[in-house]
């Protein structure tokens, strides 16, 4: 029977939760072949104790947004592996960053032309594109170049690490270190764990969760023996060597019906059982 002593530190515990609000790649693709994953762009939210971590800014941080109306006022910590439009697209659509009562840190690499993340989030609102530019946004908005790729508190006992994981595209993976629980982001597609010498083997060692894209096929209904699953298989070994506990690929192909992606996921799972595919409206509680 658990003492006093350990119920009190049980009910002080603060718990991690991890939910997908977007898990396409490339566009949105709303219809009747992608109900059960889920149709918008990457988007992924991250929340601990008083923290509120947002991972990307697809067309899934507009539903994320809009669930924030109800916890406002909202300070959070919004990170961009990179410029690519499925990660950005959201961002015009972000409601509470309308309303003055809010703040958010923004937080990207500089592009390979040294342009700045604030720079790009910038242009992407301007006309004739756009018709409201980012000056309209009320809410504090602080920006932070991640060049240095240095460790930053959040808050108490929240940390995260940014590591540059592919230098043409500037992207930038994550490694959040919450009340004791580590989860990395790594969403680019050419992410991987290949060899040793990849950038992302010593970030994602001993995990208790990693954030990988989904595996891409030539074309809807192509069985899993695609070209390039050596390189899937070698990966699978990989995480398995750096002792990874869980794994959720996400940015799945927007050709990818909910049909494929099951047939995927199963076939998966064979390789490495606690593996899953990502759904939009999927929360992962983690110790």
């Amino acid at each position: 029977m658990p003492s006093t002593h350990d119920v009190q530190e049980d009910s002080l515990a603060v718990s991690v939760d991890v939910q997908f609000w977007g898990v396409r790649d490339q566009i949105a693709t709303p219809g009747e072949d992608t109900v059960r994953y889920g149709g918008n762009t990457s988007c992924v939210e991250v929340r601990t104790g008083k923290s509120c971590l947002v991972f990307d800014g697809g067309t899934g941080l507009r539903k994320l947004g809009n669930s924030l109306l109800a916890r406002m006022p909202v300070e959070a910590h919004i990170f961009f592996t990179h410029c690519h439009w499925d990660r950005i697209q959201g961002f015009p659509f972000f409601v509470p960053a309308f309303i003055p009562i809010n703040h958010f840190h923004i937080y990207g690499a500089n592009a390979s032309n040294g342009s700045t993340f604030q720079q790009r989030l910038s242009k992407q609102m301007l006309g004739p594109n756009f018709p409201v530019p980012i000056q309209v946004m009320q809410s504090k908005l602080e920006f932070h170049d991640l060049n240095d790729l240095a460790k930053r508190e959040i808050d108490e006992e929240v940390i995260v690490e940014s590591c540059l994981l592919n230098d043409h595209h500037r992207s930038v993976g994550y490694r959040i270190t919450a009340h004791g629980t580590t989860i990395v982001y790594a969403m680019s597609p050419d992410d991987c764990l290949e060899s040793a010498s990849s950038p992302l083997f010593e970030f994602a060692r001993h995990a208790d969760l990693l954030m990988l894209a989904a595996p891409r096929a030539t074309a809807a209904g192509v069985p899993l023996d695609f070209q390039g699953r050596d390189r899937l298989h070698a990966n699978l070994k990989m995480i398995k060597e750096v002792g990874v506990k869980q794994v959720i690929l996400s940015l799945h192909n927007p050709d990818h019906s909910d049909d494929y992606l099951d047939h995927v996921e199963t076939q998966l799972q064979t390789l490495f059982p606690n593996l899953s595919l990502a759904r939009e409206g999927m929360v992962i509680p983690l110790p």
